[in-house]
């Protein structure tokens, strides 16, 4: 982390996400758990220097530790702010949190390795996993590009 930004305190980001629509809180918990999947990665990465002793990986593993637990505030925030609106906030959700977590390890958490083929369960198609009429990350992601560009296109006013 830079020495000159500092994160946003946990209780202004609960503030800023009431105002957000329920879709965009579950897109924000996908993109915070893909952070953390790639600094546990980096993390993995530097292990190997910082046991031989090199300081700044050592402190480069500290501080991603930090964010990461940071980033992992944000998400039950965002799911007391979900569950708080009256929607229920998949279990799924965290599940696949700690499977892209174990990946990272090189180890699918159903025991197959690297380069091993696995089949996560439910139904793929595109590349996107879908569970009991639930959208992926990406699917839901590529809905939400499609519908932003819908609305760009769209300069006829308020319809009612």
């Amino acid at each position: 982390m830079s020495s000159t930004a500092n994160p946003i305190p946990l209780d202004r980001f609960a503030e800023a996400i009431t105002a957000l629509p329920l879709s965009n809180l579950h897109f924000k918990a996908a993109e915070i758990r893909n952070s953390i999947a790639h600094l546990a990665s980096s993390n993995l990465q530097l292990q190997p220097f910082a046991e031989e002793g090199d300081q700044d990986c050592k402190d480069a593993i500290a501080e991603n530790e930090e964010v990461i637990g940071r980033m992992k505030e944000r998400i039950e925030c965002l799911k007391r702010e979900v569950e708080g609106r009256g929607f229920r906030w998949g279990e799924d959700e965290e599940r696949e949190g700690e499977q892209r977590a174990e990946l990272v390890d090189g180890e699918a958490p159903d025991g197959h390795g690297e380069g091993e083929q696995t089949q996560m369960n439910g139904a793929r198609s595109g590349g996107t996993e879908r569970r009991g009429g639930r959208l992926g990350d990406e699917e839901l992601a590529r809905r939400l590009r499609e519908r932003m560009e819908e609305d760009d296109d769209e300069d006829d006013g308020v319809h009612l």
